[in-house]
């Protein structure tokens, strides 16, 4: 398994891209924001993206998940349930630490 980790948005938390170099089939985990970041970083990698995985609902690790999702037009797996309430106050996190809008997942 090859893993480069990506850091992003204001805060640099750490997004994850991890394939398999047998395949290069891949997925993108915690991708927070800086979405043309990620995506340089995948086909620098040439890395076939075929999820996306959320380890929970922060702001800053769930951020950028639906334009990722929908370019590359892979399901997201995760969060936990649990975390359904971060989830569905994306857009007032986003306006409370200055980040772009992002839409409930």
């Amino acid at each position: 398994m090859n893993i480069t980790v990506i850091p992003v948005t204001p805060f640099a938390q750490n997004c994850s891209l991890i394939w398999d170099p047998a395949t290069m089939k891949g997925a993108l985990v915690d991708p927070g924001g800086d979405v043309e970041k990620l995506k340089s970083a995948v086909n620098e990698n040439k890395v076939d993206i075929e999820k996306v995985i959320l380890t929970h609902g922060h702001l800053d690790h769930v951020g950028g998940t639906l334009e990722i999702a929908k370019h590359y037009d892979v399901p997201i797996v995760g969060p936990h349930l649990g975390d359904k309430f971060w989830l569905d106050a994306l857009m007032q996190q986003s306006q409370m630490f200055g980040f772009p809008p992002c839409d409930a997942i």
